[in-house]
């Protein structure tokens, strides 16, 4: 047994977060904690960390057990370079190594067993402890999170907050502590890294304590659940899709259990009543009424705690072109890259990619929160557009809730706003706090309240899964799959893209690719595409970017040929124009104009031919 809690309570005032609750870790066991926002999941993994205590309860912690927590991972120096705070982490593989060379020079004069021994038995911890890859794992684990190698060298003070936080992960994962606590660790990684720390922690050869509200995550690493609701922990044996399927049945199985005991406290206490003023019966009625103070009642099984109930409904249709973008140039003060788009009606758009290569900034150019560096954006017919904003900057944080909303849509009657805000839980006085009190989760609320309200009929969504719980946002994929408008939504969240996209954009640092297919076909589709390119060149590779919408490749080909083929026909016809065929300077360009335009078709053509093989094979 590594680490123990026993009949461990934990509260803040008259808010108690947990009573009487059992907790374990014995082994090697990847443990998710999960519930609501507020229940106290955090706090617990404070309460492993040594940052808070119990308020009644017991804790049994191995001798040798080391517990490593990301907000207790600190620098030394924040003058001193990355590289330098890494190496920290293997301080002892750095004096193992000292002591391993002083012995090798020593054996040069002796030859003692005691020595080699002495040298098998280090070289052994050595070896152990990683000492021979060090430097690869610091490389390996340091360019996961975003960084390139050259950051090594960099002084720690000079990055900004939150890539000193990725830096200070990245100084955990290296420590390899005994258990691995991580709070919410997917929070703004982008996929590739989430995908690569799942391999990891999956991979990770001691415990793993983490909190986290990405189901694909927990689904894929967790082989234990402890969800703690209603003050009351329950253990579940594996992983997410498991623990949902055994807790309908828990709840299924309590709901027949308390049924049957009512039913038989009902059959007994009409007998009491029966019997217990007849002088004859009067001491089987006392014996009944005995039978039921012995009673060890059933619970009522109380269902999952509330989360919010929309309908995203479309004010007017709309055309069924609902966005354009062609040749469009994002960025700010220099271009991230080209985007060409269509997005029917009807379709749920998941921009995906790397963090930093332009996904909110396209969203934020197609909406006009920022100017776009060349190209066009161009909304459909009637095409009334909603926005949901990561940042949550649109709101006047001096209003009340209540306020906020009915400011937005003051034809409303007070009645009619309540009624809004109640459907996303906030009720009663609570419509008169101001904004400014409200975590990220009511923000994220609040935000689809007015979206709701506003009834788009294009849906524009930049990570609007953000402060949303495990409740909220099963509740936000409930109500935008039974959406009959049309989506462009950027997430990190694989499971709610799985749910919901119809097709996919990825933008990275080559350029943006559009799939038009759901996202599991997407992920199969590029696990085959990276295994045919294992047999390729890296220059090959390069100059010949896989691009699975083929299709429309040669679609855009076909169009662009048409238009130089018209050139070429009214560059003819000029031939026939006094004003050239008098003039032999001017003849003479244009036979070099139409030469280029011939050129400019012969590659098109060339293109297209290519395309067209690979679409056949």
């Amino acid at each position: 047994m590594q680490y123990q809690i026993n009949k461990g309570t934990k509260g803040f005032g008259a808010n108690i977060l947990f009573e009487n609750i059992q907790f374990e870790v014995k082994n090697n066991e990847k443990i998710a904690v999960i519930g609501a926002n507020g229940c106290g999941k955090t706090t617990l993994m404070k309460i492993i960390a040594s940052e808070e205590e119990l308020d009644s309860g017991t804790i049994h912690k191995a001798g040798s057990c080391r517990i490593g927590y990301l907000a207790q991972t600190t620098f030394t120096s924040e003058s001193r370079t990355v590289q330098e705070e890494l190496n920290e982490v293997f301080k002892d593989v750095e004096i193992m190594q000292k002591q391993l060379n002083e012995m090798t020079e020593a054996m040069v004069y002796d030859h003692s067993q005691e020595l080699l021994d002495r040298y098998a038995d280090l070289q052994h911890r050595f070896e152990e402890r990683g000492g021979y890859t060090v430097q690869s794992d610091i490389l390996n684990i340091f360019t996961r999170f975003g960084f390139h190698e050259e950051d090594l060298q960099r002084e720690v003070q000079t990055f900004s907050g939150g890539q000193k936080t990725r830096i200070a992960f990245v100084k955990l994962l290296l420590s390899a502590p005994d258990i691995l606590l991580l709070d919410e660790p997917t929070n703004h990684l982008d996929l590739e890294t989430i995908e690569w720390l799942e391999g990891y922690v999956k991979r990770y050869p001691k415990a793993v304590v983490l909190v986290s509200h990405d189901r694909t995550f927990i689904d894929n690493v967790a082989d234990e659940i402890y969800e703690i609701e209603y003050g009351v922990m329950r253990r579940y044996v594996g992983n997410y899709s498991s623990y949902v399927k055994q807790k309908d049945n828990d709840i299924e199985r309590q709901k027949s259990a308390y049924a049957r005991q009512q039913k038989e406290i009902e059959r007994m206490e009409a007998l009491i009543e029966k019997f217990r003023y007849k002088k004859n019966k009067a001491a089987f009625a006392q014996s009944k009424i005995k039978y039921l103070d012995r009673m060890e009642r059933i619970e009522d099984p109380k269902e999952s705690k509330k989360s919010f109930k929309a309908s995203f409904t479309s004010r007017i249709r709309g055309g069924k072109r609902v966005l354009s973008v062609e040749e469009l140039k994002i960025g700010y003060d220099h271009e991230l890259c080209t985007i060409n788009l269509e997005v029917m009606q009807g379709q749920r758009v998941a921009v995906i990619g790397p963090n930093g290569k332009g996904k909110s900034t396209f969203v934020k150019t197609v909406m006009g929160k920022i100017p776009s560096l060349g190209g066009s954006v161009m909304l459909g017919h009637q095409i009334e557009p909603g926005y949901f904003d990561q940042e949550l900057a649109q709101f006047n944080t001096a209003n009340t809730i209540l306020e906020e909303v009915w400011n937005d849509f003051p034809d409303l009657t007070r009645t009619e706003v309540r009624s809004a805000l109640g459907c996303f839980l906030f009720t009663g006085d609570e419509v008169f706090k101001t904004v400014d009190c409200l975590s990220g989760g009511e923000k994220v609320r609040l935000s689809l309240v007015k979206l709701m309200l506003s009834q788009p009929n294009f849906l524009v969504m930049d990570e609007p899964t953000n402060h949303l719980d495990l409740l909220g946002k099963e509740a936000l994929e409930k109500s935008l799959s039974e959406y009959d408008g049309t989506m462009l939504f950027v997430s990190h969240d694989r499971y709610f893209i799985s749910k919901l996209a119809t097709a996919i954009l990825h933008i990275d640092e080559n350029g943006a690719v559009y799939t038009p297919m759901n996202y599991h076909d997407y992920i199969e589709g590029n696990k085959v595409v990276e295994e045919n390119q294992v047999k390729v060149s890296h220059q090959e590779k390069k100059s010949k970017p896989v691009n699975l919408n083929i299709g429309k490749e040669i679609a855009k080909l076909e169009k662009k040929i048409a238009a130089k083929e018209a050139e070429i026909e009214a560059l003819r016809e000029l031939r026939f124009d006094p004003e050239y065929y008098h003039d032999y300077q001017k003849m003479n360009e244009l036979d070099n104009q139409i030469d280029e335009v011939n050129n400019e078709i012969e590659n098109l053509m060339a293109q297209w031919e290519e395309y067209s093989e690979a679409l056949e094979q």
